[in-house]
């Protein structure tokens, strides 16, 4: 079968990728750069140089697909960022209607249901409608919990401060997971094409609390009094914008984690917690977080 991965050679896009080629299929990753042409070559697919806000180039590289797997990239540079995701979900959307594609597997997040209030996760939640809208497509949205690789963005302050924090809550529960572990539902999914019509399937690979989080981690750095501290949204935000973050960026991150201090976010998942959870659990991510976290 014919695939187009979207996400360049992103965390989950190039496992995912790996998986398919393996399985002896035609794969295409679109990337923006050209400079990972060779890269994607490298794992036996072949590369798609573009933009996914260009409409005409999707719909070129669609054409003729069995399936699609979509992802929105990162744009911190957006003074809109929830429009900019919503935006490119709607590209996605009609490029796969000119293209005739039938199979979809759109990486989404926890608290795409939430149409407001949950940063830039509440941009998914259109990218999930404007798929949903496509007659005669099946569409199946994964909505993973928070990525292990996002603690990495700690580091700095535990060097500096010996605390890690956020505005999650006091010891609240975090849904976690590890980008292979998404790798491996996307791949299960586009492989099986067993979905029909509209679906959504949580994927998460660990369940911590804060308080654990700040534990497990600091247990494999040699800090295991390590605390985890409890901010509130304006001196989260303040402190983001301090270390670099663009102000757009800051609120929609402040946002997203009131959504998980609150509750909200995890909502639907709890209603739809899946009795399978991914196989890397945070303790194995935290033998590579003190691997980063000890380099210079």
């Amino acid at each position: 079968m014919k695939y187009v991965v979207t996400g360049s050679l992103g965390n989950i896009s190039k496992p995912l990728a790996e998986r398919l080629v393996s399985a002896g299929h035609e794969v295409t990753i679109i990337s923006s750069n050209s400079d990972k042409i060779k890269q994607i070559e490298a794992i036996g697919a072949k590369a798609a140089i573009g933009s996914v806000e260009d409409t005409t180039f999707l719909t070129y590289t669609f054409s003729g697909a069995d399936a699609i797997y979509t992802m929105v990239p990162p744009n911190f540079g957006s003074g809109d960022w929830k429009n900019y995701i919503a935006g490119i979900g709607e590209n996605y959307a009609i490029a796969i209607k000119a293209a005739g594609v039938k199979n979809i597997v759109n990486l989404s997040s926890m608290g795409a249901h939430m149409p407001n209030n949950c940063g830039p996760v509440s941009g998914l939640f259109y990218v999930e409608k404007a798929l949903n809208y496509l007659d005669s497509v099946n569409v199946k949205h994964l909505r993973p919990g928070f990525f292990y690789p996002n603690f990495l963005g700690n580091i700095g302050m535990i060097k500096q401060m010996g605390i890690i924090a956020s505005n999650y809550g006091e010891d609240s529960k975090l849904v976690l997971v590890h980008p292979d572990d998404i790798a491996d539902v996307a791949a299960e999914e586009l492989l099986s094409l067993s979905f029909k019509g509209n679906s959504i399937r949580y994927v998460v690979s660990d369940e911590k609390t804060t308080h654990e989080v700040a534990s497990i981690l600091g247990k494999a750095i040699g800090k295991p009094e390590l605390p985890w501290v409890n901010l509130n949204d304006q001196d989260l935000m303040t402190g983001m914008i301090q270390a670099g973050l663009p102000e757009e960026i800051a609120k929609n991150y402040t946002e997203m984690g009131a959504a998980m201090r609150s509750g909200e976010m995890a909502s639907d998942y709890n209603l739809h917690r899946p009795e399978v959870f991914g196989k890397t659990k945070l303790e194995a991510f935290a033998l590579v977080f003190a691997a980063i976290y000890a380099q210079p």
